[in-house]
């Protein structure tokens, strides 16, 4: 199958496109950037269509995670504007594509983030779990309602928290235990809905080639964690100490708004679309993940 991927060259769509490859599908790659390697196609969607629309002929499918990145740098008024920008001008211009390639039959996996939920503590959120109405709710709702507008099934990509070692989040977070100063942030109550990178992989193939996977998809393992119980987790796989929280008024200090949206509070998001089509996990519990990616031998049970 042809397959068109945008944002592909980050943490998640590098991976992806290697992955499809590895399946036998033939992928072009959708970058801003002046294209460095064979599969690759230079696009502005903001500027309407141009040469690059020719990439959606004869695709049988898209895989939309072009946006700018959330948590590099303060949200300011115009960070933020920029963030909903680049996802909603990124959007349009694949539906326009997939429109003008007459690409009827594709499918679309859009990017999303469990942020549409909002900060709802720790209340269990499936696909069918009313959005939030914060800054990430706003963007996500926007974003997804772009992508709706395809004349094609489209499945709604609402990622959680990807771990792997070479990337994302989990970077930061194992940084202060690699010098002896980790712990819990802030109160450490708040849950953390994560997931291996390589079954999000796993998960965005399986929606791929299953048609009747449609709307709202959870990307998260089925064992969500308290943000102390991370920080227990990365200590126990780093062989480092776990005791050295970080307070919540020097992170407000630090990270200004972004740090309630994304540190502070979370939420326990479930992949219930997931779990009742059948897709299994590689990776479902947090010391599993973190024994593959570090190297270590898993606890036992």
């Amino acid at each position: 199958m042809k397959v068109v991927v945008t944002g592909g060259t980050g943490f998640l769509g590098g991976a992806l496109v290697e992955a499809l490859r590895r399946d036998g599908h033939e992928v072009l790659v959708l970058t801003r950037r002046l294209p460095r390697a064979a599969g690759e196609v230079q696009w502005a969607p903001a500027s309407g269509l141009d040469e690059w629309a020719r990439s959606f002929e004869g695709a049988g499918a898209v895989v939309n995670l072009a946006g700018e990145p959330i948590a590099e740098g303060r949200w300011t008024a115009a960070r933020k504007r920029a963030i909903l920008a680049s996802r909603l001008e990124a959007t349009s211009g694949v539906v326009a594509g997939l429109r003008a390639a007459g690409a009827t039959g594709a499918t679309l996996l859009s990017g999303s983030a469990i942020g549409y939920y909002g900060t709802r503590g720790d209340e269990p959120l499936d696909e069918s779990s009313a959005g939030g109405n914060d800054f990430l709710a706003t963007v996500c709702h926007e974003w997804e309602a772009e992508a709706r507008e395809a004349d094609a099934r489209v499945v709604l990509l609402r990622t959680g928290l990807v771990l792997a070692k070479d990337g994302g989040a989990l970077q930061q977070l194992a940084m202060p235990f690699h010098f002896f100063a980790g712990g819990a942030l802030g109160p450490g109550r708040q849950v953390m809905s994560w997931i291996h990178r390589d079954d999000w992989i796993a998960m965005v193939r399986w929606a791929l080639v299953n048609p009747g996977v449609r709307g709202p998809l959870n990307l998260t393992a089925p064992a969500p964690v308290t943000n102390r119980e991370m920080a227990t987790a990365l200590g126990r796989a780093l062989h480092r100490p776990s005791f050295m929280p970080a307070p919540a008024f020097a992170l407000r200090l630090v990270l200004g708004e972004m740090a309630d949206a994304m540190v502070l509070n979370g939420q326990r998001v479930l992949p219930a679309v997931a779990q009742r089509a059948g897709f299994t996990f590689r990776f479902p519990t947090l010391d599993a993940a973190l024994a593959e990616i570090y190297g270590v031998p898993r606890p036992k049970p």
